[in-house]
């Protein structure tokens, strides 16, 4: 068994499909769109066969995304190497993501950053 797919609704769905292509080099399909509800969807494909379906429509709750709150957290993209956590960091950080945490090696063994991302998303980058 695996996860078939995550989704998640954004505010700016051409600009969220950009980051992830940009950063994580996604590839998107040609999108959904549902003409009578305005729903808007793009999946979008990873190296490794992991998908992520980012979603848009009328009328979405958009409440405060804390850190210590229950639900998803964070995606966790793994880029090979120390070497890649380090860069790519340095990347997000130049074009003005805050870092919250890392470069660094956590308790558990895990070499990481986690960056907030867009629309205030974590992303976590490990090896």
């Amino acid at each position: 068994m695996k996860i078939e797919h995550i989704a998640m609704y954004v505010r700016e769905l051409e600009k969220t499909k950009d980051f992830f292509i940009k950063y994580f080099g996604a590839v998107s399909n040609e999108g959904y769109h549902n003409k009578n509800t305005n729903f808007r969807s793009y999946f979008l494909s990873f190296d490794d066969g992991a998908r992520l379906e980012i979603m848009n429509r009328p009328s979405m709750e958009d409440p405060e995304k804390t850190p210590a709150r229950t639900g998803l957290i964070h995606l966790a993209f793994s880029v090979g190497s120390k070497e890649k956590v380090d860069e790519l960091t340095a990347r997000l950080k130049a074009d003005g993501y805050e870092v919250a945490s890392g470069p660094r090696t956590t308790g558990d063994g895990y070499y990481e950053s986690c960056i907030v991302g867009i629309e205030g998303n974590q992303i976590e980058i490990t090896v």
